[in-house]
């Protein structure tokens, strides 16, 4: 009988761990399955995720066409209206002030037409950091870090219209794209569309102007400002930290000049050519001074705790950084135009235009680019970098790449511009830090004019101690009304506003902008007319009060104290370097000038046959040079015609002139005949040993 119980105790046994075995299946089914299902619902949640991010991200991209659909519409709008303005003769508002108003209406919409939105997704949580905000930020949620980008402060009365904000901040610009973007075809189209005649007849007062006027504007205004400050601090109404550098800066990036209103009115009009040419080089040149000292401005950085008291070093250091970034900028900028120079005249790329017109626009954007990384001035560079290729690269172009080159730097010109000024009047309504301050708003109008008024005047003064063409009192109050601010102090004042200083700043200039752009720029017209500023003047007519042909090379004869008009109004600075520039620089650069082997010495024979352009001696037409009309001076120009020889100071190898009782001069039959000739043909002019063929008619 054992056997048979253990047997039976076996079978208990084996069914016990059949149990056993079914229960612990179950068990890891059940795990299998909580497993799974928690896999598939972390599935199911992270597709959630990637499709609401998707959506997200769709979103977000419609919003960011809509907003350049926007500015799109702004500027077709701004055409059109300009169209019918030019149409009707209105001159009363230019195109700027068009655009400003019409991203103003569109800034209100924005800002109280459109309703905000549910903040869904958005979640404000608390933690404190540090003092300050950080750029990026890394967020651990449940075990997954997420990378967050800082966009800006959000005032803290908005908390619950994140949505409206952040539509209001995908309208707002980067800075950087108002610096890499828009100013550059700007600045680059004001040099290489620079009228040099009338540039360098008056280059020693425009450099008066732009270099001395506006450091002197913006210590004026920045000390001027200074006391506000102080004012405000008495009355209570500053709190935050406003320094006398603060001041300074301020003063810098407001005293860059923008009359782009009052210049397109006086090319419509055709206002005096020596008044359109002080007022557009000053301006031109203004702007690069501006950048440059308030980014010396904000290098001033004195020893010690205390880094806003007057230091003696860091003075000086901070004039080193002004002259450091500008020659550097400078020579950057003219470097790459001679080097966009040099490829186009040894190569064959004018048989290929589209290539060189695209090259011509890849050099001259990336000047700005490379100044920038090299820590110089990009408008510096840029600018000179336009006058260079003017000044020599043209010359190498083929004939349909002057134009396109030319067309193409002028619509970016206007798109980029008037897209600014668009701009500016959404700006107004849509940038979320503004400060409106009502003393610092008003002393800022004083100081502008004030400080406008301790460059133009004084200045004036002493530059015509030494002109022969003076500077006359209407053509010093109308450079007094048009120093109008507009893109680049803009541009300077949106860079940077982080600090309470600077967000007050941004918001005065905005309101200086909008106010001298429309009343300024709006009675440009009847100023000129009750300045008495002549109009429908040539831009190719000498201001002489003579229109005879041969003043210039004839009247001193009867007139020895008057020199040639041309030798009286160019700058001595442009003589001394053009003989340089005309019999080597010139051979060098381009197909024009004189051969090489004729001006460099004869041991340089080689060289000078490899750099000398086959043009120069195939072609004689070739050696005319636009500019030898600015710096003939007495006894470097004879005008050979037939057997008679006239030097500049007017003496002649045959024919004479006399004074007639009355003082008038008469002349003689040789005298008559010869310019009754000149007027049809073609004549040489022999000037340094270099012989020139152009026809007199272009005045000389």
């Amino acid at each position: 009988m054992e056997p048979a119980r253990c047997s039976s105790s076996s079978g208990s046994s084996r069914r016990v761990s059949g149990y056993r075995m079914a229960g612990l299946k179950k068990l890891l089914l059940a795990v299998f399955w909580l497993f799974g299902a928690l896999v598939w619902r972390s599935r199911a949640d992270s597709a959630m995720e990637e499709i609401t991010t998707e959506k997200e991200a769709e979103e977000s991209h419609r919003q960011d066409s809509a907003n350049l659909l926007l500015f799109i519409l702004l500027l077709t709008l701004t055409i059109l209206t300009i169209w019918l303005f030019k149409h009707r003769r209105f001159r009363f508002i230019h195109e700027t002030g068009l655009a400003m108003i019409y991203g103003l209406l569109v800034g209100v919409i924005l800002r109280y037409g459109i309703p905000s939105s549910n903040s869904h997704g958005k979640v404000p949580i608390g933690c404190a950091l540090q003092d300050r905000a950080v750029t990026t930020l890394l967020v651990n949620v449940s075990g997954k870090f997420y990378e967050y980008s800082l966009k800006g402060e959000i005032n803290s009365a908005q908390i619950n219209n994140v949505e409206q904000d952040d539509m209001l901040r995908k309208v707002t610009f980067d800075p950087d794209v108002f610096f890499n973007i828009l100013l550059p075809p700007i600045i680059f189209y004001a040099g290489y569309s620079l009228k040099k005649r009338h540039f360098f007849r008056n280059l020693g007062s425009i450099l008066a102007y732009a270099f001395i006027g506006t450091a002197v504007s913006c210590f004026v205004i920045g000390n001027f400002m200074y006391g506000i400050v102080k004012l405000m601090y008495a009355v209570g109404q500053l709190e935050d930290g406003f320094y006398y550098t603060d001041c300074l800066f301020f003063g810098a990036i407001i005293s860059a000049t923008d009359p782009v209103t009052v210049l397109a009115i006086f090319n419509e009009l055709q206002v005096d050519v020596d008044l359109y040419a002080l007022l557009f080089g000053e301006s031109v040149l203004n702007d690069a001074v501006a950048i440059v000292l308030s980014s010396s401005i904000v290098a001033y950085q004195p020893a010690g705790e205390n880094s806003h008291t007057f230091d003696a070093a860091a003075f000086f250091k901070c004039v080193g950084v002004f002259l450091g970034i500008f020659s550097g900028s400078f020579a950057m900028g003219a470097v790459t135009g001679v080097l966009t120079a040099l490829v186009t005249k040894f190569t064959k790329l004018h048989c290929f235009p589209l290539l060189e017109t695209a090259l011509f626009f890849l050099m001259s954007w990336s000047t700005f680019l490379l100044a920038e990384a090299c820590g110089f001035t990009g408008v510096v560079a840029v600018l000179f970098c336009g006058i260079t290729q003017a000044h020599y690269t043209y010359n190498n172009l083929s004939p349909e790449s002057r134009d396109r080159t030319k067309q193409l730097f002028e619509v970016l010109n206007f798109l980029a511009e008037n897209f600014i000024f668009s701009y500016m009047g959404l700006a107004l309504f849509t940038f979320q830090n503004h400060v409106f301050n009502p003393i610092f708003i008003l002393g800022a109008f004083i100081a502008i004019l004030l400080g406008r008024a301790a460059n133009i005047y004084p200045l004036s003064f002493f530059l015509n101690l030494g002109r022969k063409h003076k500077i006359g009192w209407n053509f010093q109050h109308m450079m007094m009304i048009a120093g109008l601010r507009g893109a680049m102090a803009f541009a300077l004042a949106i860079r940077d506003t982080a600090t309470y200083a600077r967000q007050m700043m941004f918001t005065t200039t905005l309101l200086i902008v909008f106010f001298t752009v429309w009343v300024f720029g709006g009675g440009t017209t009847p100023t000129l007319s009750w300045l008495r500023i002549r109009v429908g003047v040539d831009p190719d007519q000498d201001p002489a009060p003579s229109n005879e042909s041969f003043q210039v090379i004839q009247d001193d004869v009867a007139h020895p104290e008057r020199t040639s008009t041309t030798k009286q109004e160019s700058a001595w600075l442009f003589r001394l370097w053009y003989s340089f520039d005309h019999n080597y620089l010139k051979p060098i650069l381009t197909h024009s000038g004189p051969p090489l082997t004729a001006t460099l010495p004869g041991w340089c024979g080689p060289i000078a046959r490899c750099l000398t352009s086959p043009q120069a001696y195939e072609n004689q037409e070739q050696l005319r040079d636009d500019d030898s009309d600015l710096i003939l001076n007495d006894g470097d120009l004879n005008l050979t015609y037939g057997g008679s020889t006239l030097t500049a100071n007017g003496s002649s190898g045959s024919g004479t002139a006399s004074n007639s009782a009355d003082g008038k001069r008469t002349k003689s039959i040789s005298e008559d005949t010869l310019e009754h000739d000149l007027g049809t043909e073609d004549h040489e002019l022999i000037t340094r040993g270099t012989r020139l063929v152009f026809p007199l008619e272009d005045h000389a």
